[in-house]
């Protein structure tokens, strides 16, 4: 395959060694999360960048307000696109909340005139995770480089197309993982880059979604596989991806097992539901049950989404226990990496508590690293934990040494602090260093989406799954570098007691 000028696979030499990285992390400040560094961290450019935006749903108007409002003078939106002409003309509108020009508005089927018409320099695709490729593609080959929400896409033949397109056009696509902004996770690439443990030989990872968060999943149009995937891309794509990047690894075998035994009919009838319905909005039983949404009197999503469905038919509100779902509630995975290291991974998506539990293994100690993101309170409204007060933990065990408690570092912003790095990182022409290299592209996209797709093979055949065998082409992005495994191991300190 011909390789793109941008592709990592053509690259050599752009990671950041250790010891050009220890020396220099302190300057380049990577707790960028602190409001108003933007405004100064970079020079603003002769031109606005412009973007266009296709997929106006809720995730579209973080980067709406980045682009319009937070950096307008570096960026401007020419061009807006969705499916649905009501939201079409509320991002219109919000342009105006924002301080921003009015953008033109364009119909789905329009989206190539829209790029002929505007001349976008980067495309922003925030639509239904099925069609992020075809929006990928077809921007790519229109001369645009595009910034894509997670996942890339879907599928193994979708990741393909994504990435026979930048090798064809050599243009960029980002991926917008916004945890490996997140200043706690980066501060765990941090210590695994410095080889606080040595070699990573094993990893545990447990992410627990509430009824509350967990549930929403069941209810949308994330529910049916054709559309997201399910859990396993959708939101296990973040998860992966971080175990990705932590490790400076490629996926190579992966095993799974998932189930759907939570959101059923039958869970329904035990909880003393008669049947599950449509959708909660006409629900006979809504005043019963405990996991009805009722939109009518969430402002947001009776604006975003009941005053809009006679357009499209879309139901915000669709019953979590209906029958028609395909998408799991329960998941296990293993993955074997390039470079020997090993995942066991689980998703389950009905718990008490949300956040996540991750355990790296090393060759000279064990770093564990958590969130506690939400709990419950009375009633049916999650009660968020306060993240300075033992929400985060991180803590270092050397090789029979004492455990050393690590100070989370914080930010401001939404995902812990994320997001407003990663903006600027994806949005910024000059954006600032970063020893990290936390930018994700079409390769890190298609290595995460490809484990979950590659569990959901899993699934339904219970053999275990080559990514090799998925796709071609794909390659190890360039990253920050990670401990030798060949360097000689100090002796850890003597035992204290006999056996």
């Amino acid at each position: 395959m011909k390789q793109s000028p941008q592709s990592p696979c053509s690259q050599t030499g752009a990671a950041v060694d250790r010891r050009t990285f220890v020396k220099t992390i302190a300057v380049a400040g990577l707790g960028l999360a602190a409001t108003g560094w933007a405004a100064t961290a970079v020079n603003q450019p002769v031109r606005r960048r412009r973007f266009a935006q296709v997929g106006l749903g809720s995730r579209s108007e973080m980067h709406q307000r980045a682009v319009q409002q937070t950096f307008g003078a570096h960026c401007e939106m020419v061009g807006l696109c969705d499916r649905n002409p009501g939201r079409l003309e509320l991002a219109r509108q919000r342009s105006l909340e924002f301080g921003a020009a009015l953008p033109p508005g364009y119909a789905a089927e329009d989206f190539d005139r829209m790029l002929r018409e505007t001349r976008p320099d980067v495309v922003i695709v925030t639509t239904v995770d099925a069609t992020h490729d075809d929006y990928i593609v077809r921007a790519l080959e229109a001369g645009c480089d595009v910034i894509t929400e997670k996942p890339m896409t879907t599928t193994p033949e979708k990741c393909q197309r994504i990435l026979d397109a930048t090798a064809r056009t050599g243009r960029r696509c980002r991926v917008a993982f916004n945890y490996r902004y997140s200043p706690p996770r980066t501060q765990v690439k941090e210590l695994l880059m410095q080889g606080a443990i040595g070699d990573i030989l094993s990893v545990d990872f447990h992410w627990m979604l509430d009824t509350h968060h967990g549930a929403d999943y069941f209810r949308r149009w994330h529910s049916r596989k054709e559309n997201s995937g399910g859990l396993m891309i959708h939101k296990a794509t973040h998860h992966f991806d971080l175990v990705n990047w932590w490790l400076g690894a490629l996926p190579e075998t992966v095993w799974a097992t998932g189930k759907r035994e939570f959101y059923t009919p039958a869970t329904a009838r035990r909880l003393g539901l008669q049947d599950p319905h449509e959708r909660c909005h006409t629900c006979p039983e809504k005043a019963r049950c405990t996991f009805a949404l009722d939109m009518a009197a969430a402002p947001r999503l009776k604006r975003l989404y009941l005053d809009q469905e006679h357009h499209d038919g879309y139901f915000r509100d669709r019953c979590v226990f209906r029958p028609d779902i395909d998408i799991e509630d329960t998941m296990n995975v293993m993955v074997k990496y390039d470079t020997g290291a090993t995942l066991s991974y689980s998703l389950n998506a009905f718990n008490a508590w949300e956040g996540y539990r991750i355990v790296f293994n090393g060759t000279k100690g064990r770093l564990e690293h958590g969130e506690v993101e939400s709990t419950y309170a009375a009633g049916n409204e999650p009660q968020r934990v306060e993240r300075a007060r033992g929400a985060i933990s991180t803590r270092l065990f050397p090789l029979r040494g004492p455990a050393q408690e690590i100070t989370p570092r914080t930010g401001v912003g939404g995902h812990g602090g994320g997001d407003p790095v990663m903006l600027a990182d994806l949005l910024l022409e000059n954006p600032p260093a970063d020893p990290c290299l936390r930018a994700s592209d079409e390769h890190a996209g298609a290595a995460s989406c490809l484990i979950g797709a590659a569990a959901n093979r899993c699934f339904v055949t219970g053999e275990p799954v080559r990514i090799a065998d998925l796709v071609t082409g794909l390659c190890k992005p360039v990253g920050a570098a990670m401990p030798d495994r060949s360097e000689p191991l100090p002796m850890p300190p003597a035992c204290s007691w006999t056996p």
